[in-house]
């Protein structure tokens, strides 16, 4: 037998050919699927389940429409990319204080900038201390170790709250020393 018979797939010697490999995959005999029932069942659309039901009630073809446009009441920020505003926006938290100064700023930026970004991430925190303030000028304490779910952490995941307080512990002797290091120069 030469080389080139192999490279072809043929193998004369044996009587096994590309035509063959349907009839026997991974040396087996094929098996005889209309024996199982139910096989083949959706070849003819008017065996499928769905089939009376597919377009029973017809389907209507209602042309697509732009929603009206949602009356604007508070202030929304557009991205330079859209400078339109969409019909439909959310507002229930409109921009405010300092975290709102650094969305604004975030938003003079195209969102393929990173700096967008990490931007809309700082506002994200800034804007947690802000409602800490807000509660505690209310007169309201709030259980800030409840609202992170510590508890649930602890009873669920005491190995990733251990990994989390070890880097908040690393993260603040950095920062206590870079400061201390600093002070006495």
């Amino acid at each position: 037998m030469s080389h080139h018979t192999h490279e072809h797939g043929h193998d004369h010697e044996h009587g096994h050919g590309r035509n063959d490999l349907a009839v026997f995959q991974h040396g087996r005999p094929p098996v005889d699927r209309s024996a199982i029932q139910g096989w083949g069942a959706d070849l003819d659309r008017k065996n499928r389940p769905a089939y009376p039901m597919e377009r029973m009630p017809q389907r209507l073809d209602a042309p697509l429409t732009q929603p009206d446009q949602q009356p604007q009441h508070v202030e929304v920020l557009v991205s330079p990319e859209r400078p339109h505003m969409t019909p439909l926006f959310g507002s229930p938290q409109p921009p405010s204080g300092l975290s709102g100064m650094l969305r604004r700023a975030a938003f003079r930026s195209t969102e393929n900038d990173v700096r967008h970004w990490l931007l809309l991430l700082l506002a994200d925190r800034v804007n947690v201390v802000e409602g800490l303030a807000e509660d505690l000028a209310r007169g309201h304490v709030p259980n800030i170790f409840a609202e992170m779910g510590i508890k649930a952490e602890w009873e669920h995941n005491r190995v990733g709250l251990a990994k989390k307080v070890a880097v908040a512990a690393a993260v603040a002797g950095v920062g206590y020393y870079l400061l201390k290091r600093r002070s006495e120069r």
